[in-house]
């Protein structure tokens, strides 16, 4: 308009305002700025509403079921009333529905944005980092990350674990107060068995509170420590929700990281837990003045550390078992009947009987799981032959494929029982020497598709020759060269 006033060329004063000639011109014919050009709102229909005539019915319809889709509404109508809608006038209806509901609808819940003070809680919740693909020394690394937030700052801390047990709680928990060094007032979790347990839904407290009771191993973290313990409300995760919105934060920074580093692949867990306390810390560092706050107003830690495992006094079956948190492993026969003492770590668990070792092994993950060793069980089975076919824990005493292929190799010339006996033969002779001399041996007799036997095996095994220990002859030493340097010294 300014250059339009100055020399009344439409064309020139397009130009120079960046503008096409037309939409000039449309402008200085109408006299206005385009600010002043804005369409009225449309109050009229371009096309027939296609769901009018059942607007009612479809009314009452969501009216009495709230939570009924726009979509389970348009398949009910489609069988009702055949060939009179169409398959694209489903985003139709459901633009209606929608604003239907936001008009006349019934009331949403509204989250309720709260207000954190300086070090009163912290936030812990475990998530899954299978995303991440991470391996260990090649081999994929299935695990978990414990987190705990202080919602004040947004301070973070992740540990790595294998699953949402007490002893990984109790190991995350204990890493980040470590950290930090000072202590919140409460720790907050959700209702994770690891904190909380069970109770029959239809008990007082449940109904009054909404809330599970914690677990005696729970309480004793918390007492330790000093903090109060409290949960969320049972399927209500958003009472959690710092702690939840920095779960994917975290992993979000890891993945970035991964990227940056070039590789997935770690020499050990140990190796990718200093990874992640290396990425977390340096998110820490970023927090600002906030977590001056929090740690100001936290007590400072003053105990020490708790052992990473928890204790537990199972007695040995008679199957030389011991059963560990729903699930079963076995240990040596010589302990039937004894009470042995097992120290559950989150990865592992140690077997001890007295001060004495008996079984180190890795932690099973999940419920009804077996960890059977056939060294535990085969001098009874040799014993009693007849038992195998029908043992509980068959399937775990054939320690390799090739171990199951000589089985069945046996089986043909001799069924039963007697092809029982040979097979526990064999196996009784890995346990008293070296199973993969024994496999070795199997492999052997299979490939050269000779028959498979105890005596044969066991055979091989002898004729393996031992390594020849190289004869060593003691050098002649010249002491010398020594008294020529202690002479040497006396001179200076």
């Amino acid at each position: 308009m300014e250059e339009i006033n100055k020399h009344s060329k439409v064309g020139l004063a397009a130009m120079k305002a960046d503008m096409d000639r037309k939409t000039a011109r449309k402008y200085v014919a109408a006299g206005k700025l385009p600010s002043e050009m804005r369409p009225v709102a449309r109050t009229w229909r371009t096309r027939p509403d296609p769901f009018e005539q059942d607007w009612p019915e479809i009314l009452a319809l969501i009216g009495a079921t709230p939570e009924l889709e726009a979509k389970t509404v348009f398949e009910l109508l489609e069988e009702k009333y055949p060939g009179r809608y169409e398959p694209g006038q489903l985003r139709t209806l459901q633009r209606r529905m929608r604003r239907w509901r936001a008009t006349n609808g019934p009331e949403k819940q509204v989250t309720l944005a709260q207000l954190h003070r300086p070090g009163e809680a912290a936030q812990t919740d475990f998530t899954s980092a299978a995303e991440l693909g991470v391996t260990i020394a090649g081999q994929l690394f299935v695990h978990m990350l414990c987190v705990l937030v202080l919602p004040y700052s947004n301070w973070q801390w992740a540990t790595v674990c294998l699953s949402e047990s007490l002893a990984a709680l109790r190991r995350g928990v204990q890493r980040a107060l470590f950290q930090l060094g000072r202590v919140p007032q409460y720790h907050q979790t959700d209702n994770s068995t690891a904190a909380t347990h069970r109770i029959p839904d239809g008990e007082k407290a449940f109904v009054e509170n909404h809330k599970r009771p914690f677990n005696a191993g729970y309480l004793a973290l918390m007492r330790h420590f000093g903090m109060t313990p409290r949960t969320t409300t049972v399927g209500a995760k958003e009472q959690n929700g710092d702690v939840e919105a920095g779960n994917g934060a975290c992993k979000r920074r890891l993945e970035q990281a991964l990227l940056l580093r070039g590789s997935r692949d770690f020499a050990s867990v140990e190796a990718y837990e200093a990874f992640v306390d290396l990425v977390t810390r340096k998110a820490n560092g970023k927090r600002g003045s906030r977590v001056a706050e929090d740690l100001a107003a936290m007590r400072e830690l003053n105990v020490a550390k708790l052992p990473e495992f928890v204790v537990d006094f199972p007695t040995v079956s008679e199957w030389s078992t011991i059963r560990v948190k729903h699930n079963a492993y076995s240990v040596p026969s010589r302990l039937i009947g004894e009470k042995v003492k097992v120290h559950l770590y989150e990865d592992r668990l140690e077997v001890y009987y007295g001060d004495d070792l008996q079984l180190a092994c890795e932690r099973l993950v999940g419920r009804n799981q077996r960890r059977i060793d056939y060294r535990d069980v085969i001098w009874s089975l040799v014993r009693k032959p007849g038992g195998f076919a029908r043992y509980v824990y068959r399937e775990e005493m054939f320690p390799s494929l090739v171990f199951r292929r000589a089985y069945d190799a046996i089986q043909n010339p001799h069924c039963g029982t007697k092809g029982d006996l040979e097979y526990l033969r064999i196996l009784h002779l890995a346990a008293g020497t070296l199973e993969t001399e024994v496999e070795s041996a199997l492999a052997g007799l299979l490939a050269a598709g000779q028959p498979v036997s105890a005596d044969a095996v066991k055979a091989l095994v002898n004729a393996t020759a031992a390594p020849a220990l190289p004869e060593m002859t003691a050098p002649a030493i010249d002491l010398g060269s020594y008294d020529a340097l202690l002479g040497q010294e006396v001179a200076a």
